[in-house]
């Protein structure tokens, strides 16, 4: 794995301990509605209805998505099981991991 695909993982990590996260398809849906969310990343092997469901909804409330890791990888990095979907809710941990996002892309 590369040191930015660890460093972004490390982040969500981050956020999670912090409690700047919420995952699921569910809680990340409504956190995106309410506008609470800074930044929504999706597993790329989520399935395509869940990759075209959240890709419609960000692109509608203007919030950033981005395919990234597998189920496992995000699951494992947030200290749980799978995780197919999640929601940065702080703007400056969103803007870190978007940034390292760009460096991998």
């Amino acid at each position: 794995m590369s040191p930015e695909r660890k460093k972004v993982f490390n982040l969500i990590g981050l956020a999670t301990k912090s409690r700047h996260v919420v995952s699921g398809e569910f809680s990340t849906e409504k956190a995106v509605k309410e506008r609470k969310a800074a930044l929504v990343i999706v597993a790329e092997d989520a399935s395509d209805n869940t990759k075209k469901l959240f890709t419609n909804m960000c692109t509608y409330y203007k919030v950033p998505i981005c395919l990234f890791g597998e189920k496992e990888e995000l699951g494992h990095a947030m200290g749980k099981e799978f995780r197919a979907s999640l929601a940065v809710l702080d703007r400056g941990l969103a803007d870190a991991i978007d940034k390292q996002l760009k460096m991998i892309q």
